[in-house]
């Protein structure tokens, strides 16, 4: 009986392979078991859901490999700023979606496809943030405590920032002792309106007592009052962990980069928050 299924793209040299990675990390995929070998090395990529389609006919995408994504046009945007070359223009298909192919490397490519939602009445439209930071400010607040931890996550942060256009005199670092002084810092900043996005770095891990409960559940409720309170969005990055393990994997091994993740967050919820204001400034016209 099947036990797993694998799609394998082999790269041609170390260059392509590199380039792959790079592709699907962009995209926000987890990265999960790698392995190097004597001849050899790889990385598995994760997706919330996966399957096998079979078809017959026409319209179908030059490549066994097809990513759904929330947003294809935002997806298109990300690969036409990272630099990858656009195999096939995005476009309008027959069988209801949006789709484009993209290459990770030579003759690799990928298509990418939502479907089209149907046209909703104009006070029904939802508002969305983009994963543009162009133009906006962000601030990060990181915790010194496990540093060997925090720095990490603030990098993938920073490469999240920079990925989506922000521009690096537009990032503002703070540094804390610890987490539980993160939410007060946090709230500093943001207060300062000079700031989009908050995005708060630290990592907690248990130890022989109840300390870690108590400085979790606080950190926790301070960065979301803070959040609620100014109404500059805080993205969480604090990673509360079993043990050094579990926070490794989720600073950049097998459970992907959380800090990346918080980025992305901040960028979309700094968006978001333009657009519902903007929004509330025509509602009566």
């Amino acid at each position: 009986m099947i036990k797993n299924i694998y799609i394998v793209r082999v790269a041609q040299d170390e260059k392509d392979f590199d380039a792959m990675q790079d592709f699907f990390t962009a995209l926000g995929l987890d990265a999960g078991q790698a392995w190097e070998g004597r001849h050899n090395k790889g990385v598995m990529f994760r997706t919330p859901q996966a399957g096998i389609e079979i078809g017959f006919g026409g319209d179908f995408p030059r490549t066994d490999l097809i990513f759904e994504v929330t947003n294809v046009d935002m997806a298109y945007e990300l690969c036409k700023r990272r630099g990858y070359k656009i195999a096939e223009e995005i476009g309008d298909r027959r069988w209801g979606g949006r789709m484009f192919l993209a290459e990770a490397a030579p003759g690799q490519a990928v298509a990418l496809f939502s479907y089209l939602a149907e046209k909703e009445p104009r006070q029904n439209q939802a508002i969305e943030g983009a994963l543009d930071a162009r133009g906006k400010r962000f601030g990060i607040v990181i915790s010194r405590f496990n540093s060997f931890i925090t720095e990490r996550l603030m990098q993938g942060s920073l490469d999240a920032l920079r990925r989506s256009g922000a521009n690096d005199n537009d990032i503002q670092i703070v540094r804390v002792p610890g987490a539980f002084e993160i939410p007060s810092a946090a709230r500093a900043l943001a207060e300062t309106g000079r700031v989009d996005a908050v995005i708060c770095i630290g990592c907690i891990i248990r130890g022989e007592t109840t300390h870690y409960e108590h400085i979790a559940e606080e950190v926790t409720r301070g960065i979301g009052q803070s959040a609620q309170e100014t109404g500059v969005p805080h993205a969480y990055g604090v990673l509360t962990c079993e043990n050094l393990e579990q926070a490794i994997d989720r600073a950049g091994l097998k459970a992907g980069n959380k800090g990346f993740e918080a980025g992305l967050a901040a960028v979309e919820m700094a968006s978001l928050t333009r657009a519902i204001r903007g929004s509330d400034s025509h509602a009566g016209e």
